[in-house]
């Protein structure tokens, strides 16, 4: 038998309450701070990952799903949101739009990575992007709006880290000093940091191997080697977040994994989870517009895993509201009485009446049990002798109670008992 890849799995109806849930919160959160969606391809030339994310990561090195197609192009399925997002604010000329130019996208992400709670081969993002302006506000106020994000969804016991990595004037130094000290510990690095100490110096911070992180927090911290324009613009955001009353911790080892990342990056953790249960995060990203071959564009944004928002829910026992469900199932006995049935429930859900119709050649009881099982509060009964008669039987499944009620009058009858809220 086939199953589904792994690293993938299939989203069952009785599990959407939880997705929809969800995407009602993030696109309400958007609206409330003036962001529009969009959709980007689920490919993209691999280049543009490759050049923003860095050929250094563990992304591109490991972690994408690249191929070739047959006009012989190399494409790669989008890792991570934030890039295609640039490359379309660039190719539809949105530098010419009032600034900044906020989105947000609700999307699938593809890395090759091993499969862990809340987190899958294909897994699904919300994500928002403000580019444009390099304003410290700006920062504090995505920062807000994943936190608010996060508590419309009624999530609690969180944590905001937060650190400053600097800027490609300050950067270069902070490395240097994080070379040194790493390079007296080579030979108790793990192979990965071992690569990292030549690749990728800055993602030595954030290994999660218990050694490294026991190296890590002795580290030179990239807050203490800030320009005067990273540190200015550091301590007004954490200014701006203690006026927001935001509570906020300085983790001078979180870097995030994206090598596009400039000054402020944060995360959002379940408390005591640590960083692999990690529910979002984001930062600043100010020359990557201009990697991608625009001007020079300031840019911060934020994304969250959908998979690892459930986990939380669920943990924490959040109450998710239930979705629609037909408020009528219709039962029928005999040949006529069906023909009859399909009519009426064309009718009714032409008038907005949900309705599930009884299928096969089920008894009566059968269809009441089946009623019962699906959880509709009426059924609607029509047999030789309604149809006859231009009648149905309504029949209200908590109570057993039914009456008979002219077929015309069928629909207001149903509007009566949905507004006095019967069902």
């Amino acid at each position: 038998m086939y199953q589904a890849p792994r690293g993938t799995r299939d989203i069952l109806p009785q599990e959407q309450a939880h997705w929809r849930y969800i995407e009602h919160k993030a696109e309400v959160v958007a609206q409330l701070y003036g962001y529009g969606r969009i959709d980007t391809p689920t490919f993209e030339d691999t280049g543009l990952f490759s050049r923003s994310v860095g050929e250094g990561t563990d992304i591109v090195q490991k972690e994408m799903y690249t191929f070739e197609d047959r006009g012989g192009n190399q494409l790669t399925l989008r890792p991570e949101g934030t890039a295609s997002v640039c490359r379309a604010y660039l190719e539809h000329g949105m530098h010419n739009q009032p600034q900044p130019v906020k989105l947000y996208y609700l999307a699938p992400i593809y890395r090759y990575e091993r499969p862990q709670a809340g987190r899958y081969r294909q897994h699904f993002q919300f994500g928002f992007e403000a580019i444009g302006d390099d304003d410290p506000a700006l920062d504090a106020e995505v920062i807000e709006m994943a936190w608010r994000f996060l508590g419309l969804l009624c999530l609690g016991r969180l944590r905001l880290l937060l650190n400053s990595i600097g800027c490609r004037k300050c950067r270069p130094g902070y490395l240097e000093q994080l070379r040194r000290y790493y390079a007296r510990y080579g030979d108790k690095l793990c192979p990965d940091c071992q690569i990292r100490l030549k690749r990728n110096t800055l993602r030595l911070l954030d290994c999660k191997k218990p050694l490294c992180r026991q190296l890590a927090a002795s580290a030179p911290r990239s807050a203490d080697c800030l320009c005067p324009e990273c540190d200015r613009h550091f301590d007004s955001l954490k200014k701006y977040l203690s006026a927001l009353q935001l509570p906020f911790v300085v983790d001078h080892c979180l870097v995030r994994g994206l090598d596009y990342y400039t000054r402020t990056v944060f995360e959002i953790q379940p408390e005591g989870g640590g960083a692999q249960s990690t529910i979002g995060g984001g930062g600043r990203y100010d020359d990557l517009i201009a990697e991608l071959g625009g001007k020079p564009t300031p840019a911060v944004g934020f994304a969250a895993g959908i998979e690892r928002i459930i986990l939380n829910l669920v943990e924490q026992k959040v109450d998710i509201p239930p979705l629609p469900q037909p408020l009528v199932f219709l039962a029928h006995t005999g040949d006529k009485a069906g023909e009859k049935a399909m009519g009426l429930a064309a009718e009714l859900r032409r008038a907005g009446i949900g309705v599930l119709m009884a299928t096969g050649q089920k008894s009566l009881k059968a269809q009441l049990r089946q009623a019962n099982s699906r959880g509709a509060p009426f059924t609607v009964i029509i047999g030789e002798q309604e149809i006859a008669a231009g009648t149905a039987i309504l029949r209200n499944m908590a109570t057993s109670e039914q009456e008979e009620v002219p077929a015309k009058q069928l629909e207001e009858k149903l509007r009566h008992q949905i507004g006095s809220g019967s069902i």
